[in-house]
């Protein structure tokens, strides 16, 4: 069931407040949002970053189901984009280039030979600017930042805002926008861990909740997790998750290269129906906590990552220290390494132009 709007005529509630600050002194601000229902959510100006999420269980006992820190100090520490709003272009561009216009640009390489998540700073790493904050029926903050032209070996200046909106129904919505004195490329996305069990140490992993993937093809990707330019069909794969499928039910299958390549599931899912239209991306559903994840998206594809990179050696909230597959994250996006395949939808975003993705979770619970 949707959470109910008992207290709605309490409003829902934004408010300000300081979350810490950096080595450097810099200080780190928040927004925590908060529905009629009792749902909260923190936002904090370190990289337009998802602090914070605290939603019930079956049983109505609030839990933060997003892995994270106390202090901006352990997000610097650990990196790992826990939270962030992720840009100039989420996920890979092969070898850190790219062609534009007859033009070839040459970004910062900081995974494996390529550039990933906007480079070796990217807009995770930058304290963006609080431009409002709004209580009422619903609960809302604009965050905003800007990428000078040449930043990171982008083109053009950009301007971004990051939009994060708590409704009293039970949804939190999140709206990118991005224009451009430039021809440059854009994909900004959400890089949330959701653990729909928090508080539960025993039972920490997420290969015992079931997802289901509104997408029926998905791009092969080589060894350095690039795209081969293929699209192909997931029936017969690991990848098909278009029936609601235990994670853990194949990650372990070392038949498939994609798997291994990955370290588990780490795949861009080409999402059924049309792009820029806002429809299904994906349900994760917590038997165990009862808690349901449905998210919805105008963006053409969804990146889903099962945490494989987490080796116990990052320790967050609680003291949890996280290790491989504690975590499920969906980033709904333009294809990774986009510029480089014709085939591929544009990420081409050009002056007078506005760049938008539109991203929906919503949160509920079953009995």
């Amino acid at each position: 069931m949707l959470f109910g709007t008992a207290g709605r005529a309490f409003g829902a509630q934004a408010l300000r407040g300081v979350f810490g600050t950096l080595a450097n002194g810099r200080r780190i601000d928040s927004v925590e949002l908060t529905s009629a229902a009792g749902i909260r959510v923190r936002i904090i100006t370190l990289g337009a970053r998802i602090q914070s999420i605290y939603t019930p269980n079956r049983k109505g006992k609030l839990g933060d189901i997003v892995l994270g820190f106390s202090n901006p100090q352990a997000y610097v520490k650990y990196g790992n984009y826990f939270g962030a709003s992720v840009g100039r272009y989420a996920n890979r561009i092969a070898h850190g280039r790219f062609s534009l216009d007859g033009h070839v640009y040459h970004l910062s390489i900081n995974d494996d030979g390529n550039s990933l998540h906007g480079g070796k700073v990217g807009f995770d790493k930058h304290i963006w600017r609080i431009d409002s904050i709004h209580s009422g029926k619903s609960a809302s903050t604009v965050l905003s930042y800007v990428s000078p032209n040449g930043q990171e070996g982008y083109p053009g200046t950009l301007h971004v805002t990051a939009t994060f909106t708590l409704f009293n129904s039970g949804e939190l919505r999140i709206r990118y926008r991005a224009t451009t004195n430039r021809p440059t490329i854009v994909n900004i996305s959400s890089h949330s861990y959701f653990n729909l069990s928090p508080g539960d140490p025993a039972h920490f992993s997420v290969s015992h909740d079931f997802l289901q993937i509104n997408a029926s093809r998905y791009t092969p990707m080589n060894d350095t997790e690039i795209p081969t330019g293929v699209i192909a069909p997931v029936a017969g794969t690991p990848f098909d998750f278009l029936k609601s499928t235990r994670i853990g039910l194949r990650i372990h299958d070392g038949w498939d290269p994609q798997i291994v390549y990955g370290r588990g599931y780490d795949m861009n899912f080409v999402l059924n129906g049309r792009a820029g239209t806002m429809r299904l991306a994906a349900r994760l559903e917590d038997p165990r906590s009862g808690r349901v994840l449905t998210i919805y998206t105008t963006a053409p594809g969804l990146q889903f990552y099962s945490g494989n990179f987490l080796n116990g050696t990052i320790v967050g909230r609680g003291g949890i220290a996280y290790r491989q597959g504690d975590a499920a994250v969906f980033e709904p996006q333009d294809f990774p390494d986009a510029p480089n395949h014709p085939n591929f939808p544009s990420a081409t975003l050009n002056p007078g132009q506005v760049y938008q993705n539109t991203i929906v979770y919503r949160f509920s619970v079953i009995r």
